[in-house]
């Protein structure tokens, strides 16, 4: 998995591409990017896959902010970004939050 930062020429904007890999795509149909940014949707943000398996996603996230988030593959299986800037405990308490700081 990877975080890809690209930040637009006013710095206000970062576009953030989201990865999930092949050896976690192609054992999935769809796949979904939930978090902060989406006020936790679990299908406003689906992610498209390459023809080598690679689920992606971009999002114009601000700057100066930090969002928490997780992968959903097939409605039923979480997944962390193993290479996020950090992690955060869930509300719930059961798992960890992937976080991307902008």
């Amino acid at each position: 998995m990877s975080i890809k930062k690209e930040y637009a020429r006013n710095k206000m904007i970062c576009k953030v591409t989201f990865e999930v890999p092949e050896s976690l795509g192609n054992n999935a149909a769809k796949a979904f990017v939930v978090g902060e940014f989406n006020n936790w949707s679990t299908s406003a943000t689906p992610m498209k896959r390459k023809k080598n398996g690679i689920f992606t996603a971009t999002l114009d996230l601000q700057k100066g902010h930090e969002y928490q988030f997780r992968y959903l593959l097939d409605k039923d299986k979480w997944e962390n970004e193993v290479e996020a800037d950090k992690l955060a405990p869930t509300p719930y308490g059961d798992a960890m939050n992937s976080v991307v700081v902008v």
